[in-house]
Formats: structure tokens, sequence, C-alpha cells
């Protein structure tokens, strides 16, 4: 799978690779991305398979699938350890390969993210989902995503966010969005594999996060030893976007402080 994606810094910058969330693309770490570049990082940031510029393939990619294709593509850019960041899906994304390839990883970023696993009737609510918006498309579905994405004080000062989420979402590929969400339906429980995990690690969320609250955090934060939380005053689901201002000042200090090396 070869996928889509940015390459912003110096070549021998320490290398960061962040992942998007469902239903984004790698338009939506921008800001840091630019923001570590200026202070010499090398930032990659890629398309998921199904995703933005990615193509997709079949009816169903589950996390591990897209944990091996991110490593391939460290693979064919020489980063043989690297900073691993995620958002949301793609926080799970980055707990699955922190499972299967730790070896890879320096240190890590978990934004808005939740480690275990859905409720039945979650469950089954991405599975109906993943058939109403290959039947119907992504905009209604955007539409309705929204409110829950980014915070009312945000819709109501930055209209330039509230712009680029929807337009992320609208335009998502619903077949691969779709795929995303029967595979994300299966993914295993990550909560006690946290407690593995020996790589300095920073979490973020917005403090008015609906689909990932700050307690979900701070339970990521109570397993991983090494970790940093950070809870982003005024910010929802993508405080990255919403108050890029604090999310990139928190990962800057994170990436000075945490003593990972490339």
């Amino acid at each position: 799978m070869t996928l889509a994606y940015d390459d912003f810094g110096p070549e021998h910058g320490r290398p960061v690779l962040l992942v998007h969330g469902h239903p984004f693309d790698r338009s939506m770490w921008r800001p840091q991305a630019e923001y570590l570049a200026g202070r010499g990082h090398r930032v990659v940031t890629p398309d998921l398979r199904g995703y933005g510029q990615s193509p997709g393939e079949g009816t169903k990619t589950t996390l591990g699938v897209f944990a091996n294709d991110l490593v391939g593509l460290a693979d064919d850019l020489g980063l043989q350890r690297f900073v691993l960041g995620g958002l949301s899906m793609g926080g799970q994304i980055v707990m699955q390969l922190m499972n299967d390839h730790p070896e890879r990883v320096s240190a890590l970023l978990l934004a808005d993210t939740f480690p275990g696993l859905d409720t039945p009737e979650a469950k089954q609510g991405r599975i109906d989902t993943a058939a109403r918006i290959t039947e119907e498309g992504m905009h209604a579905y955007a539409d309705e995503l929204l409110p829950k994405m980014i915070s009312r004080s945000t819709r109501a000062t930055r209209p330039d966010v509230e712009a680029h989420v929807l337009k992320m979402m609208r335009t998502a590929p619903r077949e691969g969005a779709a795929a995303a969400l029967r595979g994300r339906a299966e993914r295993p429980d990550y909560t006690e594999g946290l407690k593995r995990i020996a790589v300095p690690t920073l979490v973020v969320v917005g403090s008015e996060d609906e689909f990932t609250p700050v307690a979900d955090a701070e339970l990521i934060h109570q397993k991983i030893e090494d970790s940093t939380l950070v809870v982003v005053e005024g910010a929802g689901h993508l405080p990255n976007l919403e108050r890029e201002m604090e999310f990139n000042e928190a990962l800057s200090t994170f990436l000075t402080s945490s003593g990972a090396k490339p």
C-alpha cells in the first residue's frame, strides 16, 4: 500500500509521524507539522489507507492494517525510530502499532483517544454507520458530527476551523471511511497494554471533548508510567486545530524534555 503523505522539515531532523483521525485527512496536522518543522523536526503526515489521497482496498480495514501501513511508510523513508502521535482513531492506531512494533517508537503522543472496547451498542452503531455512509455519502453524516467534534466556543469564534473540519469530513471517501468503521468495531482492548509502554508519552485532551472526555485521558495517563497529561481548555475533540498554539507549545515542550533519541 502506497500512502500519500507530506514531509516537513529537515531530512535529518528528529522524525515525528502524526496519524489523523476519522473521518479526516493529513491536513488536520498541518499546524503542528509547520510549527515543529520550524524547530528542526522532520514531520511526516500521511493520509491513512482509504482517506484523503491514499487508495482504499476492501470493505474492512483493521487497525492492525493501518499500523502496518505506517511501518511500511517509515521503512520507505528510512525512519528506524520515530516519535509517533495520533488523535482519536489515530490514537488507537498508535496503540496498535505500539503493541505490534514497540521497538520503532521513541516517544508517544496520544490525543483525544480511548483505549477500551466499544459497548455492544456502540459497536453495532459503527457497523450501521458504515452501511449508511456507503449508501448516502458523507455530507449528512459530517453535518451531524460537527457539533461534537469541536466545542461550542470554537464554533462561535473560529469559523476557519469549523470550515476546515467540515470540509475534511464531507470530502472523506465514503468507502474508506466505512471500511475503517467496520475494522475499528473489531479492535482489541488496549487498556492493560498501556502498562507496557516504556517510552515518554504526552496525553492531550480538550476540556470540552464529548467523544473522549477528560476521564479517558486520565485513565491513559494513569496506566502509562512515564506520561504527562495536558488538558486544553475550551477545546473539543480536535484541540490541535481549535487551540493550536496551546497544543503546539505542549507538544514542543514535551519533545524537548522527553529526551527520546531518533
